[in-house]
Parts: C-alpha cells; structure tokens; sequence
C-alpha cells in the first residue's frame, strides 16, 4: 500500500446515479433479508456501473473474505482505501485482513496514518504496539504505549503491555521498574501492589510477592483480590494449611462479592481435593453462604456438585431442584438432576418429571425429549415413546445435525419393535442422511436388514464401517458376523462372532450364544453347537427356535 492519496472517483450523471443507488439499495435489502445469491449478483452490476465506489468494493470484499478467497478480498478492500482513504472503518477492514494475511508492514503503514487523522481513536496506539511487537519492533512498541499513556494517564493495560514488551526484550529489572514507577505515583493503590506483587509471584520471587502483599494488606486487609492473592502465593510455597484458612476467611468475609466467594469455594474444593483432604469440610462453608446470600440459587448448583462428590445423591438431588425451580429456563439443573436420575432403573418416573418440566419451560431443547422419549420405552409405553420423539423433530432446535440423526434412529429402533420395518428403514436412512457415520444406527439397520435376508451386500457395507470404528465392540461384532452367516461366508462369521464372545466375557448375550450355536453346527460341530444354544437359553433367550435346535441337534432357520 504505497499511498494514501485518493484517487477520483467516476462522476456520473444524473440517470446513471439513481439507477446505481436503485441497485445498491436492492443490494442491501437482499443482504439484510439473507439473499445473499442475489445480492452479490446486484453488487456486481453496481460494480460495473461504478467500479470506483468505496462502499460496493467493501461489499464485494466482504463477500469473497466470507468464500476465503482472501486475496481476492484484499484487492477490493485496497480500492475501497484508495478512493475513500480517511474512511475510518474501510481503514480498520482493510487492517484487519492484511493482520489475518501476515502483511505486518501494510497493517503497521495504516495504523500509523489513521493516527494522523484521528488521533483520539485510543485503541490504534494498542493495535499499533501489538503489530509492532508481532513485527519485532519492540521499542517502537513501547513508544506507542507511551505515546497512549499521555492520552489517557496510567492504565493496567498499558502497564501491563509494557511489562509484557519490557520482559520479550529480556529487560526483566526495566519491566518491574515499569510497574514501580506507577506504584509510586499511586502510593495508596492497593491494585498496583497487588499486581507487583502477582507478576513477582509468576516470576518465582515469592519474598518479594510476599513484600508487596504485606504492603497491600497495610491499605486494607480484608480486600478480596488481597486474598486471592494470598491464596496464590500459599498454594505457590505449598501452605495448604495457610491456603485453606485464608478461603475460610474469605467466603465468611461479608465484604466479598457473591461472585467471588463461589470462585474461591470452588477453588476450596480444589485445594482438598489435591491434598485428598474430606470434601465435608466444606459443607459448613456452604451452610454460611445459604445464611448470607439466601436467594442466591448459583449456591445450590455448587453445593449439589459438591455433594454428588461426596455420594450423597438424594442431597445433591434436593439442590438441583432448588436450582431449576429458580431458573426454570436454565437446562443446567434438569441436565444435573438427570445425571442422578438416569443411571438408576428404579427412578423411571423420576426422568419422565424431569424431562416433562423441562420441555415446558425449555421446549427447543433436544435432549428433553430424547431422554423423556427414552423413559417412555423402557416402560413399555411404545407409542407415547414414538409421539415424543416425532415432537422433538417438530419442536427442538437441533445445535448438531448428529443429535436429530439420534432422534431418527430412535424411531426407528420403535418402529422396528412395533414391527413397522419400513418405516423403521425409512427413518434409518434420514438418520444416516444428517450422520453417515452414526453407529448405533448402523448396526440396528444392517443387522435387521440381515434378519430380513435382503440387501445384505448394504448391510455388510454398513456394519463394516462399525467394526472398523470400534473393532472391540461385542455387538457390532456379532452383527458383522451375522451378516457374514447370512451371506454363506461361515468360516469368516465364526472368527468375527467368536471375537464377539471374547470381547463381550464380561456381560455375555443370548444372542451371541445362540448365534455361535449356528455357525458352529452349519460348519459340523454339532456337540458344541448344543452347548452354546443351552448357555442361550440359560441367559433367558426368547428365540422361538432354540429348543427346537437343542432337541434336534441342528441349525433351523427362523
């Protein structure tokens, strides 16, 4: 970028204007009503009518920035400067791309000129000293910052980018006297202090930390950001007695702010658990807090994650509910209570009221539905099961298209249980639509498929991506081995299904069982055959076949 001169624009008459400003117009409306198709395309026949306007060359910019076709971009925001150059906001774009395209020189000359044109923009001296520093003019920098603290006085920032610059030049004395040097002309700041103090304590000085904290604590003693500080540097020279007491004193402080006490609470925590210290202990910490700040829901969320630490579920529970009866729009408190609820078969009816309330207050959130819809089916209420999942489709607001690839599995796991196989399909392949890479859905399309003893070659294809992606899961392994049966390949099934058993040791399947009992007699080992078909039914297998297959010693089709 050589010049910031302007250059002179094309002067049109009259026609020719209203007709350009009747396009840019109709360009801005598609834009603002999400046409973007359209309103490239009028940009463009604005840009031919006047290839010299600033604002149709920002536009058109902006368009080829959005497709990466940075350079592209880079060339009409260059143009836009050249015909508009003490345009401030053309300017700063411009700066913006050139920074994304590493053109530190071209970013530096633009922050440099538009000092000249605006010199109270404060915020160019912290652009301007940034690319300097990127650049590795550290002094020129620096200059910058001094330059902006003439401006606006004494500021952390600027303090802080001075230590920051001082330090990358490995003047780490020059950095500290930066930070000195305004201690000084704010004797009575206890923020200054404490902020030597804490670059001190990140440079493993911790006498001198100790020194300006002890100075700090002369200003005020009860300051909270004192004993943040102070819990800091305890935990920094491993005084987790010290550390401990110093929270303790700060979360019964009642000059700290809410916000903070639960920081330092959660930070609390952390110190017993590092020193595998009894969580309990906190519990009288959070009783003072419920006295204080009564109304304070943000207490209860804590404490409840404090107490499903300890175990205590049935409390932690009580705590999620007071969180979720006070925000009732916050899908965090049901989300918790479920955490509880879901893992414990007894507690059906507890899922269905979690998830109930939060579709009424929170009817765009999926996992409501999903997991209400999922409660429903195990306690054989198929239908409701289905219609709740087909109200998620209509009424959630799916972040991911892998969580409504879920929903569509699942009604299609319903509709195959409800013996609707192809509507089961149909949903399936939605499914697969938004996630081709959804596993579960996978496995249940190609092994019911395989039941079916149709397109076997896709189901095949199908579960092999699943084995490929979990090569030590039980189920996806017996369903490929399955398929392999299906498909006549018995040697290449008996591998795939015998992997299954040994994986699945652990929790063994009746179907597995008895689908090795039919390899194994098609392949001619009859008396092993039997024997897996009775460990089948000893697991309560519901094949209509098996006994049949036990009393004749023979694989028998379903």
């Amino acid at each position: 970028m050589k010049s910031f001169s302007q250059e002179k624009g094309l002067i049109l008459d009259e026609t020719t204007r209203r007709k350009f400003d009747y396009y840019f117009y109709e360009a801005v409306n598609a834009k603002t009503l999400g046409k973007y198709d359209e309103a490239f395309d009028l940009l463009q026949h604005c840009h031919s009518i006047d290839s010299t306007n600033a604002s149709v060359l920002v536009e058109l910019g902006a368009y080829y920035s959005s497709l990466e076709e940075k350079n592209t971009a880079l060339d009409y925001f260059r143009k836009a400067v050249k015909y508009d150059p003490k345009n401030y906001y053309y300017n700063m774009i411009l700066a913006g791309l050139s920074k994304e395209l590493d053109l530190k020189e071209e970013v530096i000359e633009i922050y440099n000129y538009l000092l000249k044109t605006y010199p109270d923009k404060v915020e160019l001296y912290f652009e301007l000293a940034n690319v300097y520093g990127d650049n590795g003019e550290l002094d020129k920098a620096i200059q910058s910052l001094d330059t902006l603290q003439k401006y606006t006085g004494v500021s952390d920032a600027i303090t802080l980018n001075k230590f920051r610059l001082y330090n990358m030049m490995d003047k780490k004395e020059r950095a500290f006297e930066e930070i000195q040097s305004v201690i000084d002309k704010n004797p009575d700041n206890i923020r200054y202090k404490l902020l030597m103090g804490d670059l001190y304590l990140q440079d493993n000085q911790s006498e001198k930390a100790l020194t300006y904290y002890d100075q700090a604590k002369l200003i005020d003693p009860d300051d909270p950001s004192l004993i943040l500080s102070m819990v800091n540097y305890y935990e920094k020279t491993n005084n987790r007695t010290a550390a401990t007491e110093e929270l303790q004193k700060a979360i019964t402080s009642s000059k700290m702010e809410v916000d903070t006490k639960l920081q330092l609470l959660a930070r609390y925590i952390a110190v017993l658990r590092q020193g595998r210290q009894d969580i309990k202990t906190a519990n009288p910490l959070f009783e003072s807090m419920f006295e204080q700040h009564p109304n304070n829901s943000q207490i209860n969320m804590m404490y409840g994650d404090v107490l499903l630490l300890q175990e205590d579920k049935k409390g932690a529970m009580e705590q999620f509910e007071i969180y979720a009866k006070d925000n009732p729009t916050d899908p965090a408190g049901y989300e918790q209570m479920l955490r509880i609820a879901l893992p414990d078969t007894n507690a059906l009816d507890k899922v269905v009221e979690i998830t109930e309330t939060g579709i009424k207050n929170i009817p765009t959130a999926p996992q409501f539905y999903f997991y209400l819809g999922l409660a429903k089916f195990q306690q054989k209420k198929y239908k409701e099961a289905l219609s709740i999942y087909e109200k998620g489709l209509a009424n959630a607001e799916f972040q991911s298209p892998m969580i409504e690839s879920d929903f569509y599995g699942q009604i299609g796991d319903i509709n195959h249980f409800l013996k609707n196989n192809t509507v089961a399909f149909e949903n399936y392949e939605k499914a697969l639509k938004l996630n081709p890479q959804n596993l579960p859905v996978l496995n249940n399309y190609s092994y019911y498929l395989s039941l079916e003893r149709k397109n076997l070659d896709k189901a095949e294809q199908m579960s092999g991506i699943t084995i490929k992606a979990e090569p030590t899961n039980p189920t996806y392994l017996d369903t490929y081995g399955w398929i392999l049966f299906e498909q006549g390949a018995y040697t290449m099934a008996k591998i795939y299904i015998e992997k299954a058993i040994e994986y699945g040791k652990d929790d063994p399947s009746a179907e597995v069982l008895e689908h090795y009992g039919d390899v194994l007699a098609v392949t001619g080992d009859t008396e092993k055959a039997v024997e897996q078909w009775k460990k089948a039914k000893e697991l309560g297998s519901d094949s209509k076949t098996l006994n049949k297959k036990i009393r004749r010693k023979e694989y028998i089709k379903e």
